[in-house]
């Protein structure tokens, strides 16, 4: 983005140096898949916890299947062991969905790393191959029709995601 007056890095900015030692270590770093997967689950587990307190907070039923919480409604609890059962729900769904989010982030982009390197190639194959894999190892538990289904569904996003990704910017 663009702003009037402003030069293309931006004005003010730093400059850096491409031969600086430190500014290739940082490059080849990033380029790495060990790298790669690290800061694609780190970065998971951190939306998929907001995520899950956001759901966890917009939820309807009442916290009930969290551990400790008493047979009796909610609402005839005092107010604050009220506030504590839903703030402990909140938490473990919370965590729950981080965990997961940052699983699939990891092993995701694991793969389509892994599957680039091997083909020596970047474009939209890379991401439907590590898709359909993805998909398919999450529902493995599931039996074979379940993997089939995982895939062709994480493959069929991953497709659509890397399409969108890929079309041209519009200019001004």
């Amino acid at each position: 983005m663009n702003f009037p007056g402003a030069s293309g890095a931006g004005a003010g900015s730093p400059r850096f140096d491409p031969n600086d030692p430190n500014v290739k270590w940082l490059t080849n770093a990033m380029e790495s898949c060990y790298a790669k997967t690290a800061m694609s689950g780190v970065a998971g587990f951190g939306l998929g916890g907001l995520f899950g307190l956001f759901m966890a907070s917009m939820a309807y039923d009442t916290p009930y299947h969290t551990a400790g919480a008493t047979a009796q409604p909610t609402s005839s609890l005092p107010w604050r062991q009220q506030v504590r059962i839903g703030f402990k729900d909140m938490g473990t769904r919370s965590w729950s969905t981080a965990k997961n989010f940052g699983m699939v982030g990891a092993l995701f982009s694991g793969i389509e790393c892994g599957i680039e390197g091997l083909r020596a190639k970047n474009d939209m194959a890379n991401g439907v191959a590590a898709g359909c894999l993805t998909g398919a190892i999450l529902a493995r538990n599931g039996g074979p029709q379940a993997a089939a289904v995982g895939c062709a569904g994480f493959a069929a996003f991953s497709a659509a995601i890397d399409a969108w990704m890929r079309m041209p910017k519009e200019e001004d």
